[in-house]
């Protein structure tokens, strides 16, 4: 079965380019120009992977995403201007798995596509299977299911990865240019991607998000993460 994209841009010249390459690599794609349209596409029929323009009619790309997440965990691409670094972190905070930078490539999206896609799918860049327990958080590996005190936790692909790599390196501390070539396969990008990411884990598993104790802070370094008592 082929992976079904949904590529939400008003510009019909950038869709049209967009869905050539990634049918090119096999993939099937809708085209749909607004926000509310790819919010009511999306919801019936969830795609593998949104192409979210930020900026679009009636409903933003930020509103889109951030809906999108309330309901189901669909990967999403956020495309959004040439050097608003506020936009990509706001992005980011609401849920996007990752962005690429108008004008961009579109043999660069197709690689980002796949790579979003890879992880989504289970074929995590830390590999392996496995459960990993510390105290009440329980990631199952495999399975690719993170449970916090018996309830599941929902995490994207990109906070699935980052977890599952610290958890597996515990008290080591990680710069965050490290995490992005370790977490992100990125030899060089914006760091503040793997800020917003660990604000957003620990939301999601910190008792207390500003009082971390489990991804803890390393001033002047960066992160690492620190095992409950009794975490194994």
């Amino acid at each position: 079965m082929n992976t079904r994209i949904l590529v939400v841009d008003d510009d019909p010249t950038v869709s049209e380019v967009v869905a050539r390459y990634l049918e090119r690599d096999g993939h099937d794609v809708e085209c749909v120009g607004d926000g509310v349209e790819a919010l009511r596409r999306a919801l019936a029929d969830p795609p593998d992977l949104m192409v979210l323009d930020l900026m679009l009619p009636k409903i933003d790309g930020l509103q889109v995403c951030r809906k999108l997440r309330e309901r189901w965990p669909v990967p999403v691409i956020m495309l959004t201007a040439l050097g608003e670094e506020i936009d990509r972190v706001v992005g980011l905070e609401t849920g996007a798995d990752d962005y690429v930078v108008k004008p961009f490539s579109p043999r660069e999206l197709a690689l980002r596509v796949q790579s979003v896609l890879r992880r989504a799918r289970g074929a995590s860049v830390t590999g392996g299977t496995g459960v990993l327990r510390d105290g009440d958080l329980v990631v199952d590996v495999g399975a690719h299911e993170v449970r916090l005190r018996g309830d599941e936790v929902m995490l994207t692909a990109r906070e699935f990865d980052l977890l599952t790599y610290l958890m597996r390196n515990p008290r080591q501390a990680f710069s965050r240019s490290a995490l992005l070539n370790q977490v992100w396969g990125w030899s060089f990008g914006d760091s503040s991607t793997v800020t917003v990411h660990v604000r957003r884990l620990r939301e999601k598993i910190e008792q207390d998000p500003t009082e971390p104790q489990r991804i803890v802070t390393v001033w002047g370094v960066g992160y690492r993460y620190e095992p409950t008592e009794g975490g194994t």
